[in-house]
């Protein structure tokens, strides 16, 4: 599954005209002189990190078939496989959106909502709060009423 990451390595130094490591050392360099760039280097760093994962639950899944006594799998190298499951689907997914990216005409950069986005710029605060919400000043305390 390598060839994943390296169809779209080649994709992206095709489009910007450079190795993957200048990409990335220019974008280190000036990370705002064009968004494009520096989006595509942070999820391509995401990708390589999801394949890697990847790749070490693949490991991590043969050695324990090749330690089985039998044809039949135990619990612990299904859960393995599991891994192995979850590990492509996070590649994949970080793929879909390097690809998107990669791509000029893809839905959602063009319109209204592309044209909000490039005027007001990216949020910088989270989009739900993360934190809990203050308890009221007349909260009762656990295990007490209000009623007196």
């Amino acid at each position: 599954m390598d060839d994943v990451v390296g169809v779209l390595t080649a994709q992206i130094e095709a489009r910007f005209g450079m190795g993957i490591d200048h990409l990335k050392a220019a974008v280190t360099a000036s990370p705002t002189a064009n968004s494009d760039a520096t989006d595509i280097v942070k999820w391509h760093g995401m990708l390589l990190e999801s394949q890697a994962t990847l790749d070490r639950a693949e490991d991590a899944l043969v050695a324990a078939l090749e330690s089985q006594p039998s044809e039949e799998v135990d619990d612990p190298t299904m859960e393995l496989a599991h891994r192995v499951n979850r590990a492509v689907a996070v590649r994949d997914g970080r793929a879909m959106v390097v690809r998107w990216l990669l791509d000029p005409n893809a839905v959602g950069k063009h319109g209204l909502a592309a044209r909000m986005l490039a005027r007001f710029g990216h949020r910088q605060g989270p989009a739900v709060p993360t934190s809990p919400a203050p308890r009221p000043a007349i909260a009762p305390q656990p295990g007490r009423s209000l009623a007196r």
